[in-house]
């Protein structure tokens, strides 16, 4: 019988067994992954390179698309069972060749992992005039997806992860004024919203494509130390958001706070690969395991219910048809 996680009625624990120290290591344990196929975005530095560390040790062939082909090979050198291919997440052109020279290979892809993402940017757009955490966090997932769909679903039992964050509880999505074109661009509202599409997304994709043997996460892997995320955010919004003190010092509570990468990694490799989610999908997790719906006022643990809504994520999938002109039949 097919499910849907609509308003978030399927938000429960399942009492995994795991817990937010959990690490990759933990959760990988016990599988198996050989003769699958997998593609990782972001797939050579900080989460992503630890989850296809991961899934390649269990077996898995990991294809990682990169804009930086030489970093990625750097970065990625030594790792069995790794292939790499030079995609661009704010070129829709690129995205379109990745998925048609992966579709000529004749493979099935078993799991795709939409791990890659931007945060704390100053205003910009890619060629369609797309804000850029729009376009690079939500877009290029919604397409990649889209284009990639053929061998997902030939794979008689896919998994989509979606990397998504706990700021989505910045914003809602702006339905008016997604690029910011008449109200005051703000770096953590264009984040929210990114990934506020990408549990939409996640939550309507499951719902239309599980009939095809395909289901669809999304997630929060927690606050990470170690990762590149923060690269271009100025120091002055870091103390705004009581991450530093005056000299740029990380303050102590902060630190202590921090997940390690592979307890960060940990969140997307049990959605990608645990038993326990066999027959549920749409779902937003985070310290391996099924998140509650969160009802606060503030950023907090959980997931917020205007990310779960089903007339929101319908409304999104239809748009996100006309901006890309892609028309997905996912079912």
């Amino acid at each position: 019988m097919e499910t849907n996680n609509y308003q978030g009625v399927l938000q429960k624990p399942l009492n995994s067994g795991f817990n937010a120290k959990s690490t990759t290591e933990d959760v990988i344990k016990g599988i198996d992954l050989s003769g699958t196929t997998a593609i990782v975005t972001g797939g050579n530095t900080g989460i992503g390179l630890e989850t296809v560390k991961t899934l390649a040790a269990a077996g898995a062939t990991v294809i990682v698309p990169a804009r930086n082909v030489e970093k990625a090979r750097e970065n990625l050198y030594g790792i069995s069972n790794v292939e790499i291919e030079p995609m661009d997440l704010m070129n829709p052109a690129s995205i379109d060749h990745f998925a048609k020279k992966f579709l000529a290979s004749g493979r099935s892809l078993h799991l795709l992992i939409n791990n890659a993402g931007i945060m704390w940017v100053p205003f910009r757009k890619d060629v369609r005039g797309i804000e850029s955490q729009l376009a690079t966090n939500y877009l290029a997932q919604f397409q990649l997806t889209a284009r990639l769909w053929p061998a997902l679903k030939s794979a008689d039992g896919a998994r989509i992860v979606n990397v998504s964050s706990q700021g989505h509880q910045f914003a809602p999505f702006d339905f008016e004024d997604p690029n910011f074109l008449t109200r005051e661009y703000e770096t953590l509202l264009g984040y929210g919203q990114s990934k506020t599409a990408v549990n939409l997304f996640s939550l309507e994709l499951d719902a239309r494509s599980q009939s095809n043997k395909v289901r669809a996460y999304s997630l929060h892997p927690g606050s990470i130390a170690g990762t590149e995320l923060g690269r271009e955010a100025p120091l002055e919004l870091f103390q705004k958001m009581g991450f530093v003190d005056d000299r740029g010092n990380m303050l102590p509570e902060v630190q202590a706070s921090l997940k390690t990468i592979p307890q960060g990694a940990a969140t997307t490799v049990w959605c990608a690969t645990s038993p326990l989610l066999n027959n549920i999908g749409g779902v937003y997790c985070e310290d391996v395991g099924v998140a509650p719906l969160s009802f606060e006022n503030t950023v907090t643990q959980g997931v917020k219910p205007y990310s779960l809504d089903e007339n929101s994520a319908k409304r999104l999938w239809t748009w996100s048809e006309e901006v890309t002109g892609i028309t997905f039949n996912a079912d």
